[in-house]
């Protein structure tokens, strides 16, 4: 196998809430949608909303047990002082402030918010990362 994502996908309590958001928020278009799901084109990868119930039945979950693992999507920016207009527009669109905005002890600048359904989205900027034109990142 290679050693790639492809494809993310978030089970949602409501698409059209997360559509908002993800609109509002972050300034993101479908790249495709129907009653059941979102795809956003991300660079090199897919991000997906899925409808909770359909997403969890998809792989053979219980939908009312299955919820948001311990784990955190990240954005990063080319600059540190895109950091916090993102945040702050995430929260002005209905996102959660976990983390304000901070100097990392990694020697970059960073902050959390969460989304409608409590994902958790970390906005970065890395000194020691580069970031191509088209989105891709590279370890330093």
């Amino acid at each position: 196998m290679e050693q790639r994502i492809s494809l993310v996908t978030l089970g949602v309590k409501d698409l059209q809430i997360s559509k908002a958001f993800y609109a509002n928020g972050l300034g993101w278009k479908p790249a495709y949608e129907s009653e059941e799901v979102l795809f956003y084109q991300t660079g090199g990868m897919i991000f997906a909303l899925f409808q909770r119930d359909q997403l969890a039945a998809d792989f053979n979950a219980d939908s009312t047990t299955f919820g948001p693992a311990a784990m955190a999507l990240a954005h990063n920016v080319r600059t540190r002082d895109e950091v916090e207009p993102i945040l702050q527009k995430a929260i002005s669109a209905g996102g959660k402030l976990l983390k304000p905005a901070r100097q990392a002890e990694w020697g970059g600048y960073s902050g959390y918010f969460a989304d409608p359904d409590g994902f958790a989205w970390e906005i970065a900027w890395n000194p020691g990362w580069k970031i191509a034109p088209d989105g891709s990142i590279e370890l330093g």
